[in-house]
């Protein structure tokens, strides 16, 4: 009588192991088993459970695995990881499983060999694939939340999300603890009702203890420096604004006798030789602020001019506050008084602030890669090779989107409460920021030659972005190619195709404009977009969010909010004049909080290219897999070698420090 011997590997969280009876059938070419009740060591975090099913007659080489959880005393969760069986062959079958039960309803696993639906073509394979599509659409459901955004998972809650989505019970106190014994929590308590304008900049300086944070030190000492103001929007936060000048705007009216003295050569010949550099935020313009403590707040739209010197540092040459030229918008350059140049630069940080956190951060990562994971969750079986690939750049996204729609954007959120934009100028930067992007602004070597930033020195954010995405693509193309081998094979995946329609509607709204693809025709495509999916989701993301507490832990380098109108006059403004003008004392708290707890690494923390799940069993991605880190790794190494040479390390998209998913 043949047996086979079956190994369930449970997970080790908390709340993952249950005392129902579990049964296992196990179903081959040649037939199926009796169904087997596993033993109790199911109800023990993290410990294996052992059976033997005895077959009348040899059942061949297994497809699939169906289980059922019958309830004994009372209903109750259970998360297996894996199952193991060894046949009376000696072959090992894997059937990964990661998923959370929570009725008694029968589940379907498939073996772990990765497959498209026209490799699964039998009778049985259609219909597994089709019933834990249907379940699936019953749980990961689109919701339009406002108009003109992208759709998000139908959750009001974290804890309404799948178990499987929902962070570990140890991350979820780590997260509770870390936002009440914050660095700021004291203070926060002490003053987090206090309106009043910041006395002067040593008060400022007393909220922390900078010299903790080697990269802080260095903002808040050189925060007034032009050189360190033109570095940032290479390296900072917002990398993905500036672009070359070629032309000056009509709107920005900048003449040679302005800059005469920054630059050896005439602007056009400056622009000519590629010296020249533009970051506009017209996308500001005319954006609704709101009152904070009673007092009204502003946003400017500035227009800011940059020069490349002989000696290869970035800095402004000329500022203009406002998008249309006039008398009571003067074009601020160096050469104006200390504090008007400075008033000047601290509106652009704010501006960069709003658009960074809604567009850059928010949007161009957490959102769209929610749009991915939910259509993910949706479109592709546990067996497809996509799924395998991307669900584990997915690890806690949706429960993340769920905590900032609740506790950062809502109507009472953190960032509302902070920042110039919150409220309904939030949702007009979110829609128009959407409604502008494109394709190719998500891929970073097209982005980068499309700003005309292939050659500027010191651009670490492109060299590091670069390297990765080359690094991920011969990855993703790798995995991508073993499955599907030609064009064809892409075309007649109706998975494959429903996955990215449901993205171009529920995430792009199906503006054809944005460039994202309706449908795939070819593996080249698919490879690429795969490839963008993965890098939003984990480089991109924390290049743009790892820094938030580095770049503005410094209140005056990244204010959240402005309580001054844009000045209509020169030689006005004076000390005072800033710090009045700088988010009050409250508000100051309630940001440097937000700003820290975002850019925590947690105990759980995923270091990108690490798979602690078995989703791939097969030999070949596996040693893929195994490549793939290799190269991450001997780029860690490239650029900690590197910083060290820097004043200010550029971390952010080291391989070791980005995490796998955006998490946080």
């Amino acid at each position: 009588m043949p047996a086979y011997e079956v190994t369930v590997y449970h997970s080790k969280e908390l709340f993952a192991c249950t005392v129902n009876n579990v049964y296992i059938k196990l179903v081959g070419e040649k037939g199926e088993s009796e169904d087997t009740r596993l033993s109790n060591d199911a109800c023990f975090i993290g410990k294996e459970s052992y059976c033997t099913i005895n077959c009348h007659d040899c059942i061949g080489n297994l497809l699939l695995i169906e289980i059922q959880k019958k309830s004994f005393l009372l209903e109750d969760n259970w998360f297996p990881e894996k199952i193991k069986v060894k046949a009376p062959n000696g072959k090992t079958y894997n059937f990964p499983m990661y998923t959370c039960i929570t009725d008694r309803k029968k589940r379907y696993f498939k073996e772990g060999r990765a497959l498209t639906v026209w490799e699964d073509c039998s009778p049985l394979g259609w219909s597994s694939r089709k019933q834990e599509l249907d379940r699936r659409a019953t749980v990961y459901c689109w919701k339009e939340s406002e108009k003109g955004m992208p759709h998000h998972i139908e959750a009001n809650d974290p804890r309404n999300l799948p178990w499987e989505d929902q962070f570990i019970t140890s991350k979820t106190a780590e997260f509770m603890r870390q936002a009440f014994e914050n660095i700021l929590w004291e203070k926060y308590i002490e003053l987090r009702e206090c309106s009043d304008t910041w006395p002067d900049f040593d008060d400022i300086s007393k909220l922390i203890d900078y010299s903790k944070y080697d990269i802080l030190v260095y903002v808040k000492e050189n925060w007034r420096e032009d050189d360190f103001f033109g570095y940032q929007f290479l390296n900072g936060l917002n990398p993905i604004l500036i672009r070359r000048c070629t032309a000056l705007p009509d709107n920005f009216p900048v003449n040679e006798n302005m800059i005469s003295l920054h630059c050896k050569g005439s602007l056009a010949q400056e622009m000519k030789k590629g010296n020249i550099f533009l970051c506009d935020y017209k996308i500001l313009d005319g954006v609704e602020t709101r009152y904070i403590n009673k007092q009204k707040q502003y946003l400017m739209a500035p227009l800011v001019l940059l020069h490349k010197t002989p000696d290869d540092k970035l800095m402004p040459i000329a500022i203009q506050l406002q998008q249309k030229p006039a008398v009571d918008n003067p074009i601020f350059l160096p050469t104006d008084s200390e504090y008007d140049w400075l008033l000047a630069k601290l509106c652009v940080r704010n501006a960069d602030f709003n658009l960074f956190e809604l567009n850059t951060h928010l949007l161009r990562t957490h959102l769209l890669a929610e749009v991915f994971a939910v259509s993910l969750l949706r479109n592709l079986p546990m067996v497809h090779p996509l799924y395998k690939l991307l669900v584990p750049h997915s690890h806690y996204t949706l429960h993340i989107n769920v905590l900032a729609r609740n506790k950062l954007i809502s109507q009472d959120g953190v960032f509302t409460e902070v920042a110039s934009s919150g409220g309904e100028g939030m949702i007009q930067i979110l829609r128009r920021s959407l409604s502008s992007i494109t394709y190719s602004s998500l891929c970073i070597p097209d982005d980068i030659a499309e700003r005309g930033m292939k050659d500027i020195p010191n651009f670490f954010y492109r060299d590091d972005g670069l390297r990765l995405w080359d690094i991920l693509h011969s990855f993703v193309e790798g995995i991508l190619m073993n499955y599907y081998k030609s064009d064809y094979d892409v075309e007649r995946d109706p998975e494959l195709q429903k996955w990215i329609g449901d993205i171009f509607e529920h995430g792009f709204l199906c503006r054809a404009k944005s460039g994202i693809p309706q449908r795939f025709t070819t593996v080249k495509e698919l490879v690429k977009f795969a490839t963008m999916v993965i890098f939003t989701g984990s480089v991109q993301h924390a290049a743009v969010n790892s820094g938030q507490f580095d770049f503005g832990g410094w209140m005056p380098n990244l204010p959240s909010s402005i309580r001054c109108p844009p000045p209509t006059k020169k030689n006005e403004a004076t000390e005072a004049t800033i710090l009045s003008a700088l988010p009050d004392i409250s508000t100051t708290i309630k940001a440097l909080d937000m700003l820290y707890l975002l850019t925590r690494k947690f105990s759980d923390f995923v270091p990108f290219g690490t798979y602690p799940e078995d989703h791939f069993t097969e030999e070949e991605p596996r040693r893929l897999i195994h490549k793939f880190q290799e190269g991450l790794k001997e780029l860690s190494e490239v650029i900690k070698e590197r910083n060290k040479k820097l004043d200010v390390p550029y971390k952010y998209m080291d391989p070791a420090e980005v995490e796998n998913s955006v998490a946080i």
